[in-house]
């Protein structure tokens, strides 16, 4: 490793209590594995710190840029990020050196009353910031035969899950990862089927990032990989970037790993594009022997994406026409 190894690792992390709680989670584990101490670095982002809504201020980069930035300037030895907020271009000079064991994919709902998504009454406000969220939300609302109205929102867990105690909203929806830990999973009144409404690609994941120079650090990290995870959402945000999507883009995947009893011998991608009020997605998916190496991850999720564009998802995504 680059640094001696007499002094503690220093991990950099964001501020809020859910990163903080995330990169302790990580820091033990890296601990364990190096038998050195770890030190937390909190790094406040832009994303942290504006007020505007994500598609504006730039989409998924914004709660990253800083922190790689402190690992350019040797500040941190690694970093620990929520796998969704990662652009799908990776810098030369950085490495995700671990993709540990992934948390629940799912989103949650916390509504008010205890109630499931499905009780919840027409005209209901739930409130979002996620395009995704908002897209399948409304498809699922329209299933059901009601309506539902979509309340932009940003902030952290409290924030958010205040609007729906305070009676503002009727509920609103979280990654279920996000609250799991930070040991309030017993808040969620429903988790939402995948059958339902796909997560963000890599929902539920973390990344451990450090400098592609520091090959001791990387062998180390590399101890906490686990290689399903990193094939399945490798192949979710090879889909993602064959979409030419940010996450202001409405699109939802995941990758499940099939068992034949206790043989893990598929994976099935599944991915969905939609309008915003949910009136018209795309949804596919494909199945395939799981990828032994990144190159099948991400020919797995190009291949899906191509089948997408092709039933028309460029056009829903209001980014961009074919």
């Amino acid at each position: 490793m680059n640094t001696r190894p007499d002094r503690p690792l220093r991990l950099g992390t964001r501020r809020s209590k859910l990163a903080m709680s995330q990169s302790g989670h990580v820091a033990e584990a890296v601990r364990a594995v190096t038998g050195r101490a770890v030190e937390l670095v909190e790094i406040t982002t832009y994303g942290d710190v504006s007020r505007e809504h994500l598609s504006q201020i730039g989409g998924t980069g914004v709660f990253v840029t800083a922190l790689r930035e402190a690992l350019v300037r040797g500040e941190v030895d690694f970093a620990v990020h929520s796998l969704k907020d990662l652009p799908t271009a990776q810098p030369d000079d950085l490495v995700i050196a671990a993709m540990p064991k992934r948390e629940d994919a799912r989103d949650a709902l916390v509504a008010r009353d205890g109630l499931t998504f499905e009780q919840l009454p027409d005209g209901a406000r739930i409130g979002t910031g996620s395009p995704r969220r908002t897209s399948q939300l409304h498809a699922y609302a329209n299933s059901l035969g009601k309506r539902i109205e979509t309340v932009a929102i940003r902030g952290n867990v409290d924030t958010r899950i205040g609007f729906v105690r305070s009676g503002e909203l009727d509920a609103v929806v979280l990654a279920a990862a996000g609250l799991n830990r930070i040991g309030r999973g017993d808040e969620a009144t429903d988790l939402l089927a995948v059958d339902n409404v796909l997560p963000a690609p890599g929902q539920g994941a973390l990344a451990v990032e450090c400098l592609a120079s520091d090959t001791a650090l990387i062998a180390a990290l590399g101890e906490l990989d686990d290689p399903h995870t990193r094939a399945a959402v490798t192949a979710e945000r090879s889909l993602l970037a064959a979409l030419e999507a940010g996450c202001s883009a409405p699109v939802g995947a995941l990758a499940d790993l099939l068992a034949d009893g206790q043989i893990v011998n598929e994976m099935r991608l599944r991915g969905v594009v939609g309008t915003l009020d949910g009136s018209t997605l795309v949804q596919l998916s494909t199945t395939g022997p799981v990828p032994q190496s990144y190159d099948e991850a991400m020919a797995l999720g190009r291949e899906l994406a191509d089948e997408m564009l092709a039933k028309g998802a460029a056009g829903l995504m209001g980014e961009r026409s074919l």
